[in-house]
C-alpha cells in the first residue's frame, strides 16, 4: 500500500507497521494520541471509494477480521461463528446455538428449562423462523402458513387517547398494540387455546419493461387475516408482513458508533439529493430512555438483547426478565391465555429463559459470521460495483463502516466492515408502504437493509425472495420495487442495457 491510500496514511503517522485486519485496533486505539491527521485518515478511511479498478483494501472479507472462515458452499454459509472468535468464546457460541435451535414446549413439563411456550405464538424456536440463520419467506403456495414458516403480521391502531399519544411522543411506545390481539398477529397456541388467527396473502401480478425490451412482472401482494379466534378485528387496525431477516454481521452493526450512522443522516434533505435518511429514536427497556434503533426492518430494536428478548416474548411466548410475563402477550381481552400454567422458575430468576442461557443466545445471535466475498475482483463485478454507486444505491446502501469498542467483544472490535447500509430510515414510496407508523417511521418508511451475504441467499435458505414480505422473487423484482427516495436509481436501473443490469446483479450477488 501507497502512503496515498487512506490506510496507508495512517500507517506513515505509526511507522509502517499496521496491517489490515489484526492492526485495525491499534490504528483505532491511536487516534486520541494523534489528533485529527489520524481522525481525518480515518473519515477517508470509510469514505465511498472512487477508483473502481480494483478492489478496496478489506473488501474480500466484509466483517473484517470477524469475516467467517468456513465454506459458502453450503447451507450452513450463515451459521458459522466470527472468524476471529477465540477457543473459549467458541464454546460459548456453540451453547448458544442450542438455545437459539431449541423447540420449546408447553408447560408444566418435566423438561422444566425448556417448558413455557405460548400459550400463543408464532414458532416453537428461534431457528423456525431464522432457517439456518437466513432469510425467512411468506406462505410460498399463498395458503395459511404451517409451523415452519417465518412471516408474521404486526398489528397495531391509531392512538385514542391523551396518554397514548403522550407515550408516543416520549418514544416509550413505538404503537399501540390493538387492544384484543396485540401487537402481533399469533397464529398457534398450545393444546387447548385457540390462535389468534391466520395470515392470508394473495398476489396480482404487474409487468415491468425494461430498456431493450425485457419484461418483468412484480408480485403484488394482498393480506387477509381470516379464522380470528378472539372476536373481530378494530375497524382501524393496521397490519404490516415481516419476514425473518438473515442473522449475520449483527454484532458487528451493534458496534458501530453512533455519530458514524448519524453522519448520514439527512432528514429534510439539506443537500438537495433527495436521499433524506433519518434516525428512528426507540425506547431501550434496558436503558430506560429512547435511544438510536439500529435493528428490524425499521430500525425499531435499539440492541440484539432486547430484539431476542422481544422475539422470545413475542414469537414464541418465552419470557426473559427483560419480558418477565409467562404469557407472553397475551393481552387483558385475553383472560383463559393469562391464566394458563406458565414455566416460570425461581432457578432461573423467576422467568423461562435465565439470564444465563440467554445472554448465550444473544452472543450468538452476535456471532453469526459474515461471508467472505466471492469473486469480488472478477472484472464484470467490478463494472457492477461501478454502475452500482453511479446510479446512486451506493446513497443508502452505504459501504462501510468502522466499528467501535464491542463490550467484552474485541474480536468485533475496531473492524473495517462492508455491510452496505446506513441502518437508517428512507421513504421507500407508496409501492412498499405498510401505512403502519413504527416509533419515528412512517407508513412508507424502511430500514435500509443490509446487502452482505445476499447472494447466498439461494444456498442457505432455498429460495430468492426479497423484500420485507417476500414479495420478490428475485434481486431484479427486488430492485425494481423502489420508489421513493431510490425512484431515481430505480429508473436509472431499468434503463440499462441488459449487459450492465446484469453487472450490477453480479456485483450485489458476490456481497
Amino acid at each position: 500500500m501507497t502512503p496515498n491510500t487512506p490506510l496507508g496514511q495512517a500507517r506513515a503517522w505509526l511507522g509502517g507497521a499496521l496491517v489490515v485486519g489484526a492492526a485495525l485496533p491499534l490504528l483505532i486505539g491511536t487516534l486520541n494520541l494523534y489528533g485529527t491527521a489520524i481522525a481525518a485518515s480515518m473519515e477517508n478511511l470509510v469514505a465511498p471509494t472512487t477508483d473502481f479498478s480494483k478492489l478496496e483494501e478489506g473488501e474480500d472479507k466484509p466483517g473484517g477480521e470477524a469475516t467467517s472462515r468456513g465454506s459458502t458452499d453450503t447451507a450452513n454459509a450463515f451459521s458459522l461463528s466470527s472468524g476471529n472468535i477465540g477457543f473459549r468464546k467458541e464454546l460459548n457460541f456453540k451453547i448458544g446455538n442450542s438455545v437459539f435451535r431449541r423447540l420449546w414446549v408447553s408447560a408444566p413439563s418435566s423438561t422444566d428449562a425448556s417448558d413455557g411456550l405460548g400459550p400463543l405464538f408464532n414458532s416453537r424456536g428461534c431457528q423456525s423462523c431464522h432457517l439456518k440463520d437466513g432469510r425467512g419467506h411468506p406462505p410460498l403456495s399463498g395458503d395459511v402458513p404451517d409451523q415452519s414458516g417465518s412471516m408474521l403480521i404486526r398489528l397495531s391502531v391509531p392512538p385514542t387517547t391523551e396518554e397514548e399519544k403522550a407515550a408516543l411522543a416520549a418514544h416509550k411506545l413505538a404503537s399501540i398494540p390493538d387492544p384484543v390481539y396485540g401487537g402481533q398477529l399469533q397464529d398457534f397456541a398450545i393444546q387447548g387455546f385457540e390462535s389468534e388467527g391466520k395470515a392470508k396473502v394473495t398476489y396480482e401480478e404487474k409487468p415491468v419493461t425494461l430498456a431493450g425490451g425485457e419484461t418483468v412482472s412484480l408480485r403484488v401482494p394482498s393480506y387477509e387475516i381470516v379464522d380470528l379466534g378472539y372476536g373481530p378485528m378494530n375497524p382501524d387496525i393496521m397490519i404490516s408482513p415481516r419476514v425473518a431477516p438473515p442473522m449475520i454481521g449483527l454484532g458487528l452493526l451493534e458496534a458501530v458508533p453512533e455519530e458514524q450512522i448519524l453522519a448520514h443522516a439527512d432528514p429534510d434533505d439539506a443537500d438537495g439529493d433527495g436521499i433524506s435518511g433519518k434516525q428512528n429514536r426507540v425506547w431501550s427497556i434496558a436503558q430506560g430512555k429512547p435511544v438510536l434503533g439500529r435493528f428490524g426492518w425499521k430500525a425499531s430494536v435499539p440492541s440484539i438483547a432486547e430484539q431476542s428478548a422481544a422475539a422470545f416474548s413475542g414469537d414464541i411466548g418465552i419470557s426473559s426478565t427483560l419480558h418477565p410475563s409467562g404469557g407472553g402477550e397475551c393481552t387483558d381481552k385475553q383472560e383463559k391465555c393469562w391464566n394458563a400454567p406458565s414455566g416460570n422458575s425461581p432457578k432461573y430468576q423467576n422467568v423461562e429463559v435465565g439470564d444465563e442461557l440467554f445472554k448465550l443466545v444473544t452472543f450468538y445471535s452476535q456471532n453469526l459470521a459474515v461471508p467472505p466475498r466471492r469473486n469480488p475482483g472478477d472484472p464484470e463485478v467490478l463494472k457492477g460495483k461501478a454502475l452500482f454507486y453511479e446510479i446512486g444505491c451506493a446513497s443508502c446502501h452505504n459501504p462501510k463502516f468502522v466499528t467501535g469498542t464491542a463490550p467484552k467483544q474485541p474480536h468485533l472490535s475496531n473492524q473495517l466492515i462492508y455491510p452496505y447500509t446506513d441502518m437508517l430510515l428512507h421513504d421507500m414510496g407508496e409501492g412498499l408502504a405498510d401505512n403502519r407508523p413504527d416509533g419515528d417511521a412512517g407508513g412508507t418508511e424502511w430500514r435500509t437493509a443490509p446487502l452482505w451475504g445476499i447472494g447466498l441467499t439461494e444456498t442457505v435458505s432455498g429460495h430468492t425472495l426479497f423484500l420485507h414480505d417476500g414479495r420478490a422473487r428475485n434481486l431484479t423484482e427486488a430492485i425494481l420495487w423502489h420508489g421513493g427516495e431510490a425512484e431515481k436509481a430505480r429508473d436509472d436501473f431499468a434503463a440499462l442495457s441488459k449487459a450492465d443490469r446484469d453487472r450490477i446483479l453480479a456485483f450485489v450477488n458476490s456481497l
